[in-house]
């Protein structure tokens, strides 16, 4: 009596045993969708932060050349912090910056610059600090 007592005891543990990797297994497979649908979730949201810092970036660049002080430095301050936030287009933001002080062609004898154009240097001059590397403008 005591045989079959223990024998069904290993079998009622050895089903237990199957019923729970059947269970760790089924409830995987269920993942896999998800985890898939959440990575591509993840992709799309940062296509679309992408998407809208180049529209930033875009709009920013155009305001450059606006007639209006404050446009100027919105569009300055703009570029400055999708420089910081996205280092892959710091290098465009820097060379945009570049460009846009080369072509103002202003001298201004003894007077202070205006006051974008000190934004501009002051970010320009941020981004070769943080650089550690002094680039030829």
């Amino acid at each position: 009596m005591q045989t079959w007592v223990l024998l069904s005891e290993i079998l009622r543990n050895l089903a237990l045993g199957l019923a729970a990797f059947g269970g760790v297994v089924l409830a995987w497979w269920k993942l896999i969708p998800e985890r898939t649908q959440a990575g591509s979730a993840a992709a799309q949201a940062e296509l679309a932060r992408r998407a809208h810092v180049t529209e930033l970036f875009n709009r920013a660049a155009g305001q450059l050349a606006d007639e209006r002080l404050e446009v100027r430095l919105a569009a300055i301050y703009v570029l400055r912090e999708v420089g910081r936030d996205f280092p892959d287009l710091a290098t465009p933001v820097f060379e945009l910056l570049q460009a846009h002080l080369r072509e103002r062609k202003t001298t201004y004898e003894d007077l202070d610059p205006p006051i974008d154009v000190k934004a501009v240097i002051d970010t320009l001059r941020m981004r070769i600090a943080s650089d550690g590397t002094p680039r030829e403008p």
